[in-house]
């Protein structure tokens, strides 16, 4: 028999239960699926699924365990994992599925998902989930909580303004659209102003987002915005990667003579990122003399603002990265390292 080299677990969630794979690498490097089980979504689950996966593998090797983020229903066993010392890594949808067509078979279930995330976990090197920064999770939910508030608010604004230019409105819908309105500004209001308290009340985070507001457009909503997004660059390692994360990373289809797609953005990323960027990049543009001068540039060159304004995005993102791990003010030597990645493949985006 052979010796086995690499072992893991993947685990497809869902909101009622876990299905798991158990998948084994040999010294011969061929890889199989050992055996299959579903468990519940809860604490007594989770024990019974590590306990099952303890009897099948080897103890003299290590285990990995590789799961794929179904909306929230994954973290409470990704906490669980680690909180009993083993590793957990959380592969994004889109690569996963990317992945599983590169196996055999046309079927797709939770136990083929999960076996197929197991493979992936032997024949792949993928980062260890690490559980969130306490204050940057809640940063987070409340950068989130504040987006939802403010698409409300445009939407019951569309409404009373459909309902004040109607023949006929009813008073009693129209006060109750604006006692709404009014109530979520009220809300609005205060989730700002409680995430602006929670970076008040921390030293380094203060001085930190006080550095990253240096840079022109920038505010201290989008500062926080970026960075609780990123859980801190935590398990970002270079600024390619955080660019492909945010979803502005640059895709072209070029094969032959016959396929010569135009390069665009691929939008397969954070849209919260995304969405955070756009405005702070228009401000730039208008208040910063360097910015104005990219800006111009880019527009000379293919005339579509959109184009030009993305690239602008990127420059932003990369700059808050380079500043947050630097801890310093922005200085325009920043602005050039940044323009490197920010702008050389963006010459031939488009949004």
């Amino acid at each position: 028999m052979k010796d086995i080299i690499k072992q893991t677990v993947g685990i497809d969630c869902g909101k009622q239960e876990l299905v798991a794979a158990i998948g084994i690498m040999d010294s011969s490097f061929q890889v199989s699926i050992k055996a299959t089980a579903a468990f519940s979504n809860n604490e007594p689950g989770n024990k019974q699924l590590i306990d099952w996966a303890l009897k099948y593998i080897d103890p003299k090797v290590g285990i990995q365990f590789v799961a794929e983020p179904t909306g929230v229903y994954h973290e409470r066993f990704c906490y669980y994992v680690t909180s009993m010392g083993y590793n957990i890594s959380v592969v994004l949808p889109n690569r996963a599925a990317s992945f599983l067509k590169t196996l055999k078979g046309k079927t797709i279930n939770d136990r083929i998902s999960a076996s197929g995330l197991a493979i992936m976990g032997l024949e792949k090197n993928l980062d260890n989930w690490q559980p969130p920064n306490t204050i940057m999770n809640q940063l987070k939910q409340l950068c989130r909580e504040r987006v939802e508030l403010i698409e409300d608010i445009t939407s019951i604004k569309n409404q009373i303004h459909a309902l004040t230019s109607s023949a006929v409105c009813s008073g009693t819908t129209l006060e109750r659209q604006q006692q709404r309105l009014h109530l979520s500004e009220v809300q609005l209001k205060e989730i700002e102003q409680e995430m602006k308290a929670i970076v008040a009340a921390n030293i380094d985070l203060k001085q930190r987002f006080a550095n990253v507001c240096t840079i022109k457009g920038v505010g201290i909503i989008t500062a926080i915005t970026v960075v609780a997004e990123t859980n801190g660059f935590n398990l970002v390692r270079n600024q390619r990667q955080l660019v492909s994360y945010a979803g502005l990373d640059v895709i072209k289809k070029q094969s032959g003579t016959s396929v010569n797609s135009p390069a665009r953005i691929s939008h397969r990323g954070n849209r919260y990122l995304r969405k955070a960027l756009h405005f702070p990049s228009l401000a730039a543009i208008r208040s910063d003399e360097n910015t104005q001068n990219i800006y111009a540039r880019l527009l000379s060159r293919h005339n579509v603002k959109m184009k030009a304004i993305v690239a602008i995005q990127r420059k932003l993102l990369v700059l808050i990265y380079t500043i947050w791990k630097k801890n310093e003010p922005y200085n325009p030597k920043f602005l050039e390292q940044s323009n490197k990645t920010a702008l050389t493949e963006l010459v031939h985006d488009r949004s």
